[in-house]
């Protein structure tokens, strides 16, 4: 009986000491890693609706992940007023396309090593960027301020913007056109994203001090909640630094 019992304890032991599965361990046995992207944030997500293919800076670098890991990516479609939910649905393995750090979604999840450093900048018509250096300058009853809904650029607009009008434009891909046709007079995002809308806009749209940025904010990739997921996408973005794979991808997409 003695016996039994001890033959017992050991296996309950070994079972005890035996890891749970990860989520890394799901990703390569099932051959593909599901990354969520809005597709509406260039240059880091761009969806052609008439490819239904995804590109950008993070695509790029979401098919390098998927190569080191050897398994195919799957890109799903998110948006920014959805993607909190979608996320806890657990649908997908990450998020990817210019995802700033949060608390909120630090809370939900893991976040990558931070791939970007920056902070919302105006971006206005070239004629108009003496106007708007500060945000006193900024929030004044006449000036329109436009934002697109759900992310964290509608929140800092509506947290430091109380005088000036806010308008919501829901396509974040033709909401610059908007700037430019004279219907919105200027719009606080990414300084990577204004310095990008300015190579698009040549003449016509301009960053203004995107080196000196409002608030402070980090890029990274939103995970689900698995450390060896991280521990692995933090060890690759290093090696991917140091031996220039990054710089490369980055070169082509914002320089």
């Amino acid at each position: 009986m003695i016996g039994v019992l001890v033959a017992v304890g050991l296996a309950s032991a070994a079972q005890a000491q035996t890891p749970a599965p990860s989520r890394l361990d799901e990703i390569i046995s099932r051959g593909t890693l599901r990354v969520a992207m809005t597709g509406d944030y260039r240059p880091f997500t761009y969806l052609d609706k008439t490819t239904s293919t995804f590109e950008g800076f993070d695509v790029d670098m979401a098919e390098a992940l998927g190569q080191a890991l050897g398994v195919k990516v799957e890109f799903v479609p998110t948006s920014w007023p959805t993607m909190m939910k979608d996320f806890e649905t657990n649908t997908f393995d990450m998020v990817a396309g210019g995802v700033s750090i949060t608390l909120d979604r630090q809370k939900k999840g893991l976040f990558s090593t931070a791939i970007m450093r920056e902070g919302k900048t105006p971006i206005a018509r070239c004629t108009d960027t003496t106007k708007f250096d500060t945000l006193a300058d900024i929030d004044k009853p006449g000036t329109r301020v436009i934002v697109n809904p759900g992310g964290t650029n509608e929140r800092f607009a509506r947290a430091n913007v109380k005088n000036a009008e806010i308008k919501v434009h829901p396509d974040n891909v033709t909401i610059f056109d908007e700037i430019a046709k004279g219907n919105a007079d200027l719009m606080m995002t990414d300084s990577s994203e204004t310095r990008y809308q300015q190579k698009l806009h040549p003449g016509v749209l301009c960053a203004v001090h995107p080196d000196k940025p409002f608030d402070f904010a980090e890029k990274a990739y939103w995970m689900q909640r698995d450390i060896a997921l991280k521990a692995l996408v933090d060890q690759w973005l290093h090696i991917s630094i140091e031996n220039g794979s990054y710089k490369k991808i980055y070169d082509k997409w914002f320089n």
